[in-house]
């Protein structure tokens, strides 16, 4: 779009204050992500010198005014959960859609979302991809990790375990949302350090992270299970040995996304609730 067609939107932005109403906190972050794909950069010095720069200027102001009026609202946010607020009040920022889920792994404005509330500090890893069958660490998307909600109902006996933790926004924001004690287990002690700097932080007394390798943790407490590929190969096979004893003990789930979906099916004591799918959370339950 041309600076001149924005006129008529920046005069409306400009005079209208309903954009700034809380609920309208997605239409914000769209767009702010529409002014920074047209404009990027609004502190470069051609921008200063173009012959718009008035242009420029009031679609810099309207950025900050929408960036503050979320920055409000994520802390009001943050400190309604530091406060013991029910699911419901972090669940209406990032509930599903009415519509259909696309397919896939593609991150969508609740990640945006979520990541702003928790804001955990991401450290410089020491020790990742010390092992070779390890995989590099990415979030798993909010909206399956609501998917992964609905299709395990999750009750106050359950304990969650994420295998391959990361920062830990996956048990988070699961024991904010279903009230169950959350584990997280990963093998990267600065990414530990910051998920439980973030759960002190909020007073999420349910939730606990632990330093260590899926292969030799303790997993005697969990009832729930989740994967999304964190690693492959020979240390993928061990852990799931390790569940299968583990299974014969108590009931278990497992829940996977991503690739490591396919090696999990392919296991015969497991058995999945649906077809398995590496673009949307799969369950698997022991069949013995």
């Amino acid at each position: 779009m041309l600076i001149a067609d924005w006129h008529d939107l920046l005069s409306g932005l400009e005079t209208d204050s309903s954009l700034m109403q809380p609920e309208q906190l997605r239409q914000r972050l769209e767009l702010l992500d529409a002014l920074d794909a047209g404009f990027g950069d609004f502190a470069s010095e051609p921008f200063e010198n173009d012959s718009n720069a008035r242009t420029y200027h009031r679609i810099k102001a309207i950025r900050t005014r929408l960036e503050a009026m979320n920055a409000e609202l994520y802390h009001s946010i943050r400190s309604e959960i530091m406060h013991g607020a029910q699911p419901h009040a972090l669940r209406r920022w990032i509930q599903r859609p009415s519509s259909r889920e696309e397919s896939g792994l593609a991150y969508d404005y609740r990640d945006e979302v979520l990541s702003d509330i928790l804001q955990l500090r991401e450290p410089r890893p020491t020790n990742l991809h010390s092992a070779r069958e390890m995989v590099f660490y990415q979030p798993t998307p909010v909206r399956h990790i609501l998917r992964l909600l609905e299709v395990t109902a999750l009750s106050e006996a359950d304990v969650f375990v994420d295998l391959g933790s990361g920062l830990g926004h996956v048990s988070l924001l699961v024991s904010m949302l279903a009230g169950v004690e959350s584990l997280g287990i990963e093998v990267e002690a600065a990414y530990v350090a910051s998920a439980q700097e973030c759960a002190q932080r909020l007073h999420q007394s349910r939730v606990r992270f632990i330093n260590g390798d899926a292969r030799t943790a303790d997993l005697s407490v969990g009832t729930v299970f989740y994967l999304y590929s964190p690693f492959i190969g020979s240390i993928l096979m061990d852990v799931l040995h390790r569940l299968r004893t583990e299974s014969t003990m108590r009931p278990i789930r497992i829940c996977t996304l991503g690739s490591c979906t396919s090696t999990v099916a392919k296991e015969s004591w497991l058995a999945a609730a649906g077809l398995p799918d590496p673009n949307q959370m799969t369950v698997f339950q022991p069949v013995f």
